[in-house]
């Protein structure tokens, strides 16, 4: 197939489109290459990728009319829409950045979509829409309408604006609702990769919520199988629209991950407890049953492998790509 991945050079972005080339697909990738975290990681994935038959990649912003016009250029087969502006807490500082990369960006997507309709389009939401005060474990038919964050608030309108259009033109999404993914090759501005950074240099680690804050911590090679599955599975319907969770559904406290990591890399972590910070939540938990109904997979990595996995990346590929500088 030939297959749209924006986003191809964020985490699961990349994740994805190399699973997808080594299946033999042919994948655009397209990309900002923000600097919201090093774009030296950005630029590495990319490297990889490059090497892969079948790859071709255009940056640019797909806020811009013109860019995503260029994407759009011929029909795909299937568009997995994974560019977003990520990270909770800095929605609180930069709304404007959210706004127009989570939610006029999804637009032209759609818009390029309805003009040179695929058969799936399949595009990433979060675990955030859930709120603070739903009933666990999350199941997609819960209210999702008082979201604790600006983040929340722009995948939350990413899927209402996907509803519409599979009410109006027939186009068949998928929402993903993504439950803390986390693995080699993953963002330095999550928990995980923040505190083995911290650990590793023996720096003190700050536990907000005291470390008892939970999540539903999914390896992102579960991430994109369930991605995978779900290509050739588009809903149908008169208004083909659907949000489906994409998690382990074993939500795992903070301190859990502190304890995997100092086993991991051999060190004894210095910590510190503070308050939560604004706009998180307690915890995040994935009701799974819909996501093995339709596709017959279940996340189920284990928390200590998949953390291991990282350790090994971390250790083995991350220093040379950090010494690249930003």
């Amino acid at each position: 197939m030939r297959i749209l991945v924006t986003g191809a050079a964020g985490f699961v972005g990349f994740h994805l489109s190399r699973r997808l080339l080594r299946e033999g697909h042919h994948v655009v990738g397209a990309d900002s290459v923000t600097d919201y975290y090093a774009t030296a990681l950005k630029r590495a994935r990319l490297e990889r990728l490059a090497t892969e038959p079948g790859f071709r990649f255009i940056e640019g912003d797909l806020s811009d009319r013109a860019v995503a016009q260029r994407v759009f250029d011929a029909p795909f087969d299937v568009v997995v829409h994974l560019a977003a502006q990520a990270g909770v807490r800095h929605s609180i500082s930069a709304p404007e950045v959210y706004a127009q990369a989570n939610v006029v960006a999804f637009l032209e997507v759609l818009e390029g979509a309805r003009r040179h309709p695929p058969r799936h389009v399949l595009y990433a939401s979060s675990s955030s829409v859930y709120g603070d005060d739903t009933p666990q474990p999350f199941r997609e038919d819960a209210p999702a309408d008082a979201p604790v964050s600006l983040y929340a608030a722009t995948k939350r309108a990413g899927e209402l604006m996907a509803s519409s259009y599979a009410h109006l033109y027939g186009l068949p999404l998928t929402g993903l609702r993504f439950f803390t993914v986390y693995g080699p090759w993953g963002r330095p501005d999550m928990a995980y990769f923040s505190c083995a950074e911290a650990l590793d240099a023996g720096r003190p680690i700050t536990l907000y919520g005291n470390g008892e804050l939970a999540r539903d911590f999914t390896a992102v090679a579960d991430v994109a199988e369930a991605i995978v599955r779900l290509l050739p599975l588009p809903p149908g319907g008169a208004r083909p629209h659907r949000v489906l969770n994409i998690g382990a559904g074993a939500p795992s406290r903070v301190l859990e991950i502190v304890a995997a990591l100092e086993a991991g890399l051999g060190k004894r972590a210095i910590t510190v407890n503070a308050g939560m910070q604004a706009g998180d939540v307690a915890a995040t938990w994935a009701d799974t049953t819909a996501l093995s109904a339709l596709t017959g997979f279940r996340p189920a990595t284990r928390l200590t492998d998949g953390l291991q996995e990282f350790v090994e990346w971390f250790r083995g590929e991350w220093p040379a790509i950090r010494s690249r500088g930003a």
